[in-house]
Formats: structure tokens, C-alpha cells, sequence
């Protein structure tokens, strides 16, 4: 019996290392993020997405995301709750 070899992909394809070293820039990151957090994104986009964008980018932008949708609501809640008294 010969012994079977196992292959790895080259690092710079393997894993969340890999994926960090794409070139995809944080202005690309948050804008999809903001057509993700509306939920209007083409499938062709999302996948084009998913092989440019560093998910290192992608986690920080939806975590902006996340905070500035907070802080306006927070803003709303305010500016009708002040109007009411």
C-alpha cells in the first residue's frame, strides 16, 4: 500500500488568516453592511462580497453598524419623548 499525501491550501487561502489578507477596503465593508443591515442585496453581490471583503473589516463595520443604529434610535426615542412633555 502506498501512502496517501495530504495536501493543505497555501496559507494565504486557508482560514480567517487568509481571508484577513484579502483586498477588499473598509469603505466596501461598511457599504455592504449597510445594504446588508436594509436587507436589499443581490445574491451576485453577496458572493462577489464574500470573496473580496476582509471578514476582519466586515466584523467592525457591522459592529459601527450595530452602534450608529443604536444612537439613533436613541435619538429618536429623545427627540419625540422631549416634544411630548
Amino acid at each position: 500500500m502506498t501512502p496517501t499525501m495530504t495536501t493543505t491550501p497555501p496559507e494565504d487561502e486557508a482560514g480567517l488568516r487568509g481571508a484577513s489578507r484579502r483586498k477588499g477596503s473598509f469603505v466596501q465593508s461598511m457599504r455592504a453592511v449597510a445594504w446588508s443591515f436594509f436587507g436589499i442585496r443581490k445574491g451576485s453581490e453577496h458572493d462577489r462580497d464574500m470573496q473580496q471583503l476582509n471578514p476582519v473589516h466586515v466584523i467592525i463595520a457591522g459592529i459601527l453598524g450595530a452602534l450608529l443604529f443604536i444612537a439613533v434610535l436613541i435619538f429618536v426615542v429623545r427627540a419625540v419623548t422631549s416634544g411630548a412633555s
